[in-house]
């Protein structure tokens, strides 16, 4: 099971543990339950990865997580057992999005303020721009 930020562990109610292996196990008999939402593209029809199984893509063990599909750890409705890759590649553009929103967060903290008409939610570097010096 992947870990919960303490910050969040409340959302997930105190019988997260027990609902969980209900989903991975119970219901999902171990296996995960991806039907190709995650968009690997990689399985035609549900995933075959096991939990603790080498995983068919990679020499991982797999590790069967309880996703939420609408990523909002309070909804109940919406999950379902996926492999740590389907997992992950489903979340991707959430992910994403959390790390924007985290960088905007500490660059603002740090008294970085944007200027009028720049856009800081894409890494900039020196990479990304021509820096051509002009010899006087």
């Amino acid at each position: 099971m992947s870990p919960i930020r303490p910050e969040n562990k409340a959302r997930y109610g105190a019988d997260w543990p027990e609902f969980s292996a209900s989903i991975r196990f119970d219901r999902a008999g171990g296996r995960c339950e991806c039907e190709g939402e995650c968009g690997r593209g990689t399985h035609h029809g549900r995933c075959s990865n096991l939990h603790g199984e080498q995983a068919y893509s990679s020499e991982a063990i797999v590790v069967l997580t309880t996703a939420h599909l609408c990523h909002t750890p309070e909804c109940r409705d919406h999950v379902k057992a996926m492999c740590q890759g389907c997992h992950l590649h489903y979340d991707r553009d959430h992910h994403a999005q959390t790390r924007a929103t985290t960088k905007e967060a500490t660059r603002l903290a740090a008294g970085q303020h944007a200027l009028p008409g720049m856009d800081h939610s894409k890494s900039h570097d020196s990479t990304d721009h021509d820096e051509t010096e002009t010899q006087p």
